[in-house]
């Protein structure tokens, strides 16, 4: 990404982490694993307060109701007590009485519980899925185009969905393990306690070998994790290219190449999934083995009547035994919680490093509406490199009067198309000022700045819906017949209404109904209907044929009398009108002047005149 100038840096500060801390920032390379581990958990609390907070309400009745489950699950086993003494108590049948009905109140009341509780945290979570998906989209928004050449666009879709996702599950898994499972636990280990203190220390001597367990199949999952996900976002990936080629695909035969390419990031995915499942499963024989060999030990204990040196009572041993049981399932779920927390967690922490990503083009703090003026551009000792910091534009100097038409031509890779990039602040230069009437461009806001311009490039980019709300877009409060007047002048209103529906014809993804030219035309058409003061044209006539080049050129004409209009073109018969044409190679200026001017003396445009033209500016030089 380009380095933003001090003097830009200076105007705003770098944004505040967002869930993740300061430790875990993108760059960060803790020396050690458990340094890692430990930033993980502040990861996972943080996320977790922060869906707690923005959904206090909705989370405080899911908890409230998980209580209640995890008493009457507690209740249920020492109930069970009572049952067994009461069924053997044959001369007191109204005890049995009230036994059935706490039975029946506790398994009613807990059920009730267990409905409010999925039903809120469904809510809460579907929220917080919603939510975060917009705070992602959102702050791509605020994004410079920096940002997504180096982000693939299938990595952010990905995010996205799934890892947005993931942190409903994340929050739901912690949320249900400390409050419905904890407690579920804890209430169960104590009445086991209660009821037989030896056998339940007996009990608890298999937890410190699960735990170790554990945190072995712990290091293992975050490996696989993290290939898993670039497997998946490399589906996403060869899908989108398989819709956006598949023409090329077909022209070249590269079916087989292509099912190749993504069989293979199917395989490596199933095969992750299947080693994830094969370590999350572990934990299961594990607990099941643990639990057997402490119960065969409960049982051998019970047997001898070695509790305390006090007799025991069916109900009694009945309540134990009922809450050893019960225990298995809460416990098997928290053991199984950093698995599936691991599993979880890497997408995530990549989704968060990308939100945590600083703009590279972003408002000062006090920056200020770009006030209105004739909308004279100039660029002063301006410097610039993309992503590998090498100069595309080295000092370069520029003037572009108001009101005329000023047009830059060089090769192919000379900077013209960077120099439109900086003046629409798509990109803050690393060096000198770009300025519209006398005013930086990094003191305005860039809605401002972006109300001042209208621009056509090379590629044109429609949105999938109607021609009517697509050229909108420049207006939105524009009128119908404003509409139809842009399309006029783009000479676009002929072939819109020999649509079926006319203007409101849907375009297909990216116009992919229409044709080149035609998309070309929409495009025109939307920059004449924004009415900027500024006009950028990047090979904006390219598509079109030489009849529709020629209405293009008189509206053209037209519209930048009174307009600051800058134009890139290689084809020298688009620019000859131009009031000056500035000469670009290498990123500098190598030469400038009316046309007639540059075609007067030998210079890089007479050389370009004479290979476009066959050597006409020779008779004439």
């Amino acid at each position: 990404m380009p380095e933003t100038p001090d003097r830009a840096a200076s105007g705003s500060p770098a944004p505040e982490p967002v869930l993740v801390p300061a430790s875990d920032a993108p760059n960060a390379k803790p020396a050690r694993a458990s340094l890692k581990e430990e930033t993980n958990k502040n990861f996972v609390r943080r996320l977790v307060m922060t869906g707690l907070t923005t959904q206090a309400g909705t989370y405080a009745i899911a908890i409230i109701a998980m209580i209640v489950a995890a008493a009457g699950s507690a209740l249920t086993a020492w109930v069970m007590e009572g049952i067994v003494d009461a069924m053997s108590d044959t001369e007191n049948r109204q005890r049995v009485l009230y036994v059935a009905i706490a039975v029946a109140a506790i398994f009613t009341v807990k059920g009730i519980a267990t409905y409010v509780q999925t039903v809120f945290m469904t809510r809460a979570g579907n929220r917080l899925v919603a939510m975060l998906q917009m705070k992602f989209y959102d702050r791509l928004l605020a994004q410079s185009v920096s940002f997504f050449n180096v982000n693939e666009s299938s990595n952010l879709l990905l995010h996205t969905t799934r890892s947005a996702q993931n942190a409903r599950q994340m929050i739901d898994l912690v949320v249900t393990s400390f409050v419905r499972d904890l407690l579920t636990l804890i209430g169960l280990i104590f009445v086991m306690f209660w009821q037989q203190p030896l056998l339940t220390l007996v009990s608890l001597v298999g937890g410190p070998i699960v735990l170790l367990g554990v945190r072995t199949i712990l290091k293992k999952v975050r490996t696989i994790v993290e290939k898993e996900t670039a497997s998946l976002t490399e589906i996403v990936k060869v899908t989108q290219e398989t819709a956006k080629g598949f023409q090329i695909i077909k022209l070249f035969g590269l079916e087989p190449q292509m099912s190749r390419h993504m069989d293979g990031a199917v395989r490596q995915v199933e095969k992750r999934s299947n080693a994830v499942a094969r370590l999350n499963a572990i934990t299961s024989p594990l607990i099941e083995t643990l639990s057997g060999l402490v119960i065969a030990a409960v049982v051998l204990i019970s047997a001898i009547d070695f509790v305390d040196g006090q007799p025991t009572t069916p109900g009694q041993l009945m309540s134990f035994i009922t809450a050893l049981l019960m225990a298995y399932e809460p416990a098997k779920r928290l053991t199984r919680m950093r698995v599936r927390i691991e599993g979880l967690i890497v997408p995530l922490r990549m989704m968060f490093d990308l939100i945590d990503q600083p703009l590279t083009v972003e408002d000062p703090a006090d920056a200020r509406a770009l006030p209105a003026g004739p909308g004279a551009v100039e660029m002063k000792d301006v410097r610039f490199g993309y992503r590998d910091k090498t100069p595309v534009l080295d000092g370069i100097d520029l003037t572009f009067p108001a009101g005329q038409t000023t047009a830059l031509v060089g090769a192919s890779g000379s900077g013209k198309s960077t120099i439109l990039n900086l003046l629409m602040r798509l990109y803050d230069p690393t060096g000198g000022v770009v300025s519209v009437d006398g005013v930086d461009l990094r003191d305005v806001t860039a809605k401002s700045l972006h109300q001042r311009l209208s621009y056509v490039g090379q590629d044109t980019f429609l949105f999938s819906t109607t021609v009517m709300n697509n050229l909108r877009l420049a207006r939105p409060d524009a009128s119908e017949e404003d509409v139809i007047a842009a399309a006029k002048e783009a000479n676009a209103h002929d072939f819109i209404t020999a649509l079926p529906q006319g203007y409101y014809t849907e375009v297909g993804e990216n116009g992919a109904f229409l044709s080149g030219g035609q998309r070309q035309r929409l495009a025109i058409a939307r920059a004449f209907l924004r009415g900027g003061s500024i006009l950028l044209l990047d090979e904006a006539t390219s598509a079109l044929d030489a009849t529709s080049e020629r209405l293009i050129k008189e509206a053209l004409a037209r519209i930048s009398q009174n307009t600051t209009t800058i134009v890139i073109a290689h084809r020298l018969s688009t620019v000859m009108e131009a009031d000056q044409i500035h000469v670009i190679d290498a990123g500098r200026v190598v030469q400038s002047g009316s046309p007639q001017n540059l075609l007067l003396r030998p210079g890089p445009f007479r050389a370009l005149y004479d290979q476009q033209f066959g050597g006409i500016a020779q008779g004439q030089g």
